[in-house]
């Protein structure tokens, strides 16, 4: 008896909220459209790249950032701002001394400074 009082409001609550599904939009998207995100995924993917190198994590600590905030930043940067720092990391010579890396740091937090996601370079 108890089971009928307690299985039946169940099963009407299920069918009921099953009743609201919610709907499903689609749309067609362009080539362009489609190249663009896989250009961004790849460039986001080369920048990550070079972020997980040993030499760059080590500098970015030694300034006082956070790798795993750095690569989350990275993530909410623009197409053109992430084109800019992959451009950067695409003329440092393959070796990339301690100068490059420090140099390539400092552009992303500029980046991010003027972007104003973060607040490094207090402002008087």
């Amino acid at each position: 008896m108890f089971r009928k009082f307690v299985v039946a409001p169940v099963l009407v609550a299920a069918l009921v909220a099953g009743g609201y599904a919610s709907t499903a939009q689609a749309a067609v998207i362009s080539t362009q459209q489609a190249l663009s995100a896989e250009r961004r995924a790849a460039t986001e993917t080369q920048v990550m790249q070079a972020f997980a190198r040993d030499d760059v994590r080590q500098a970015m600590e030694r300034m006082g950032v956070d790798p795993a905030n750095a690569e989350a930043r990275v993530a909410s940067l623009s197409d053109a701002e992430l084109m800019q720092v992959q451009g950067q990391i695409d003329r440092l010579p393959a070796g990339g001394g301690a100068l490059a890396v420090i140099g390539v740091v400092f552009v992303v937090l500029l980046i991010l400074e003027l972007v104003g996601v973060i607040d490094i370079f207090k402002r008087a």
